[in-house]
């Protein structure tokens, strides 16, 4: 696990730019190394996008529009690693966004959620699959 939900409104951007940034996002995630190990196994690695048609920014303004990301991953990872990877996942959604941001009202944000594995259940064939 890290899984990185995206939450967007309808007027940010079209599929094609959400999906380009869905791929980078992952990547992102993949790079993510420390001690010379990878911080999330590949597996792992999921990345999605909600476009919310209904929603109201700030003082309703319709040229205003939000991107949050939550990004949710298991405990046990350092301080350093969460802080590498939020930097990370944020410049990449920044530098997508660069353009909109200079031309109308944006909110951009990023969340990291830490949880416990207790409560949680998991089918998964994708790690092995990758292995060979």
């Amino acid at each position: 696990m890290p899984h990185l939900t995206l939450e967007y409104s309808a007027n940010l951007a079209n599929d094609d730019s959400i999906g380009t940034l869905c791929r980078k996002l992952a990547q992102c995630l993949d790079a993510q190394r420390e001690n010379d190990q990878r911080v999330y196994p590949l597996g792992g690695i999921r990345v999605r996008a909600v476009r919310c048609e209904q929603y109201c920014i700030a003082d309703g303004r319709p040229d205003a529009a939000f991107l949050h990301a939550n990004l949710k991953i298991g405990a046990g990872r350092s301080e350093s690693a969460k802080t590498a990877t939020g930097d990370a996942l944020f410049d990449v959604i920044k530098q997508h966004f660069a353009d909109a941001f200079d031309k109308h009202g944006l909110a951009l944000s990023l969340e990291i959620n830490e949880f416990s594995e207790a409560g949680t259940w998991k089918h998964n064939n994708l790690h092995a699959r990758l292995q060979g």
